[in-house]
């Protein structure tokens, strides 16, 4: 990138910076002619001169002109005026040039911000991709929320002042120099005053500013740094509630905000102060004008004409005269910016853009061996981590790569996926230099996998998917306005040398998956069968069934769910698991479900304000009282209060016993004790409203199978069936979307497709009840075959920022699943399985090269394991200790061995 910023502004944009020149220069003539027309009209039609008898005219648009050298002569006798006829065309001829310099102003505005934000565009995206170019040495000193803030904030100026680079200089100086050359005809020392005047201001304020510059990049730099301890929190955030360190970052945050602060109070005194003296100067000239041109007016020198003339020229100064002192201090402001940019963005070493050319299909070469060749690698404080490693991965083979001391091993397996640079020796695919390959090659033929590998926010599906996205695999065709949209997207992409990709095309490459039958579910069956490597699949399961679906969206799926929901019904009770699920009917009371429950009978959504249980809203209780059930409740409240203070009054807060509640703490038990204590002090006294409630409450949220108190009687449950068609008689309008009636025949939006199948509560009496049901559920849902569309649907779960919304455990797996859905050559692993038992980790490690080994293109696995005894599964096995590689061969050859190895298993 150019160091200077006006040189890299004229060197992108200098054909459309020519243009607009041209065009300043233009609107230079009507904006000098306004300037002495104001004289004409004051000194002609309006004061008489040149219509001294009633009866005089006056030429009108005369002129005489000759072309010089060539002798063209051009004339036009004009039109006789009268003089107010006069004054309405010279007023007229005003209007027209205040109409032609605004739109000469429109469309130069215009133009420059539409050049500002092409080239704006044009930065944000080279920056982009020298972070995408930058060497992983470099990217592993890089703060991400600083450069984000960079790219996103610091650069945001460049764009405004692209435009004003070079037409704002030369308009604003163009108009302050014709003014003071105006001023200059009518009065020499008038116009020698604002010579000296303008003269003052140019030299004094950019020197004063310059002090605001300085300040101004302190707070730029102070910013950034705040921007990127704020990630720093977001990022680390488990850490510091886990350690307890909260207010220590509240007190680096406190700090860095007062340094932000005292620079920016010095930067608001110094600006006011230059702000004070640059208008002190711009009105000190005006004074001078009034008395020293008045003085000259007087004594006839010059004419009232001239002196407005003077005056209105003048005007028409101050304002180009600062915005030109503006345009100074931006101009140094953005270039101080500029080189504050290129000191991140230039490493002094990039990857070649060449390397990363597009690539629709994977450059042929040749299949041979990945080879390390003496290589050297160093970590971030120089020390060395490996050391002379020389290593030779042929196609089919499995190899388990472990470490007695050091950490050669990963920093090796980083090295082979490209992610360091060795310092010494090189690391080849078929013998060719793995950094001097584009990525089309090595970035498809090579999976790596790490403990920390990222994701993007988004579903599972487009995190699986994201090792298949190399390029636009389909051309997408537009028509009507959305092609002309296309078209404009395209032709504003390439001005601002942008890649004009269609993102809308398909950029899934279904030829590089890992399951290759020539059939159109390839892929599906690349996900299916790595979600089943991995044992996420389970997973994925469990979150589509605690997922929402809206079955206007596919109501053929929605009616089959309810067909699985009968099928269900059935199939438990064949196999005498029918009193396993209480399922709802609308004629009956639900014993597993809560009174409240029972008496809305219908799946809840949250509201927009997020209000707590719908079964307590004032609604609910209206209800209550107008069908007399409140009473009831009430009644059965004291009992059930009775029995928890009995049970509960008096154990400490934290006792296991709580758990077996529900949305009732230890604070509630004492709120019910005191309550009762004052219900007996009060006699027969009715309670207050609020406690009434309180007491209701507990019914509405009781459950018989559960708490078994024995309070819920036959009459109580016929009442609130009875009381569901009053509930939803008279419902609020502002309850109606929140609220969808339990119904056997359809599908219900408000609730989860597990609610929807099981359309019913598990019974509390059966212990492992779900464990029961599962297994049976599971089998209809591929019976009735729907489990791709169950599992489609957990695909659709949003991950989160990094993948947060998934458990850590999720997280590892998901990252081995991506590589396995891709077809590659070498897969390397670099301690893929972190925090997994060792059961599990067994388990999908043989799961995995059994996966690996069924495919048709002999592909290759290096595996880093934390395991080691996982390395009996693996052909062969390298052993590092300190960086150096101490054995290497086949399980069986190094346990009998007594060397590292042997010990390191036992």
């Amino acid at each position: 990138m150019e160091k200077s910023l006006l040189r890299y502004i004229w060197n992108h944009t200098r054909p459309q910076q020519i243009w607009i020149l041209a065009i300043v220069l233009l609107s230079m003539i009507p904006y000098f002619a306004a300037f002495d027309l104001p004289k004409q009209i004051i000194n002609g039609p309006i004061q008489g001169q040149g219509f001294e008898s009633p009866d005089a005219t006056a030429l009108y648009l005369e002129f005489d002109f000759t072309v010089p050298l060539l002798n063209l002569n051009f004339s036009f006798e004009g039109f006789e005026l009268d003089r107010l006829s006069m004054l309405m065309a010279l007023s007229g001829v005003f209007l027209l040039l205040v109409v032609i310099n605004g739109l000469f102003k429109f469309y130069i505005n215009t133009y420059k911000g539409r050049l500002g934000e092409r080239l704006l565009r044009r930065v944000r995206y080279e920056l982009v991709d020298r972070v995408l170019r930058f060497p992983p040495s470099v990217l592993k000193q890089v703060h991400g929320a600083e450069i984000s803030t960079m790219v996103k904030d610091e650069v945001e100026p460049f764009g405004g002042f692209t435009g004003d680079a070079f037409v704002q200089p030369a308009m604003l100086g163009g108009q302050a120099a014709a003014a003071l050359f105006f001023i200059f005809l009518q009065n020499f020392w008038l116009g020698l005053i604002a010579a000296v005047m303008v003269a003052l201001q140019v030299g004094i304020i950019p020197k004063m500013r310059r002090r605001l510059i300085d300040l101004g990049r302190q707070r730029q730099i102070t910013a950034r740094h705040l921007a990127g301890k704020v990630g720093e929190i977001v990022d680390g955030i488990e850490t510091i509630h886990a350690y307890d360190t909260s207010n220590y970052e509240r007190a680096d945050i406190a700090h860095r905000l007062g340094l932000i602060f005292k620079i920016r109070y010095d930067l608001y005194r110094w600006k006011f102060l230059v702000k004070f003296v640059n208008n002190f100067l711009s009105q000190l000239t005006p004074f001078l004008f009034y008395s020293i041109g008045g003085y000259f007016a007087l004594r006839g020198s010059l004419d009232v004409g001239q002196l407005v003339a003077v005056i209105n020229a003048y005007k028409d100064l101050p304002g180009p005269l600062k915005e030109l002192i503006d345009w100074d201090q931006a101009r140094q402001d953005v270039q101080v910016k500029y080189e504050q940019v290129l000191e991140q963005f230039e490493p002094g070493q990039l990857i070649d853009p060449s390397l990363h050319a597009l690539a629709t299909t994977t450059p042929t070469h040749g299949s041979g061996p990945l080879v390390a060749h003496n290589v050297t690698i160093v970590d971030g404080s120089g020390a060395k981590v490996v050391q002379n490693a020389n290593i030779r991965i042929e196609r089919g083979e499995t190899i388990a790569i472990i470490d007695n001391l050091g950490n050669g091993a990963e920093a090796l397996a980083e090295a082979f996926g490209r992610l360091v640079w060795p310092v010494s020796g090189r690391i080849t695919l078929a013998e060719t230099d793995l950094l001097e390959l584009p990525e089309s090659v090595a970035g498809r033929r090579i999976s790596y996998v790490s403990g920390d590998s990222y994701f993007f926010h988004g579903s599972l599906r487009d995190n699986l998917l994201y090792g298949l996205k190399h390029a636009p695999m389909t051309t997408v065709s537009y028509s009507g306005r959305e092609a002309v949209q296309r078209q404009w997207e395209m032709r504003e992409a390439q001005l601002a040398m942008n890649n004009d990709y269609d993102l809308n095309a398909d950029w899934i490459d279904r030829r590089s998956t890992s399951v290759l039958h020539g059939s159109d579910d390839d892929m599906e069956q690349s996900l299916v069968r790595a979600l089943d490597a991995v044992q996420l699949t389970n997973e994925v399961m469990e979150l589509a069934l605690h997922s929402f679906f809206n079955p206007e969206d596919d109501p053929a799926f929605a009616e089959r769910v309810v067909e699985v929901r009968h099928a269900l019904r059935e199939a438990l009770q064949a196999e005498g698991l029918g009193h396993i699920v209480a399922h709802f009917d609308p004629s009956a009371y639900n014993t597993e479900a809560t009174v409240g429950e029972n008496l809305l009978f219908a799946a809840t959504r949250l509201s927009s304000t997020g209000e707590g249980d719908l079964s307590e809203s004032d609604y609910v209780f209206d209800v209550l009282k107008v069908t007399r059930l409140f009473d009831m409740l009430y009644d059965m409240g004291l009992t059930i209060a009775e029995n928890l203070v009995e049970i509960f009054g008096g154990l400490p807060p934290d006792h296991p016993f709580f758990q077996q509640l529900d949305q009732i703490t230890a604070e509630d038990i004492t709120y019910y004790q005191q309550l009762l204590l004052r219900q007996q002090a009060r006699g027969n006294q009715n309670a207050t409203d609020d406690e009434a409630r309180a007491v209701v409450r507990l019914s509405l949220h009781y459950i018989e199978p559960r708490y078994r108190f024995g309070v819920l009687t036959e009459e109580i449950q016929n009442a609130v069936v009875a009381a569901r068609d009053q509930f939803y008689a008279s419902l609020p309008p502002e309850l109606h979307d929140r609220i969808e009636r339990y119904d056997p025949h359809r599908y219900m939006a408000a609730a989860t497709l597990r609610e929807n199948v099981l359309f019913g509560k598990l019974s509390y009496r059966v212990p492992d009840a779900p464990a029961k049901v599962r297994p049976v559920a599971a089998r209809i849902v591929r019976e009735k075959g729907l489990f791709q569309n169950f599992l489609a649907l957990g695909l659709n779960f949003d991950v989160g920022a990094g993948g947060r919304r998934l458990t850590l455990s999720q997280r590892h797996k998901l990252s081995l699943a991506r590589a396995l859905v891709r077809r590659s050559d070498f897969y390397i692993f670099n301690r893929a399985l972190p925090g997994l038992d060792r059961r599990m980790q067994e388990e999908i490690v043989s799961a995995v090269l059994d996966f690996v080994r069924e495919q048709d293109n002999d592909p290759s696995i290096v595996w880093v394991l934390s395991n080691t005894s996982l390395s009996r599964l693996f052909h062969r096995v390298i052993v590092f200790d300190r960086g150096t590689v101490v054995e290497d061969g086949t399980f069986e050859a190094l346990d009998k061995e007594s060397g590292i190895f042997k010990s390191l298993v036992a």
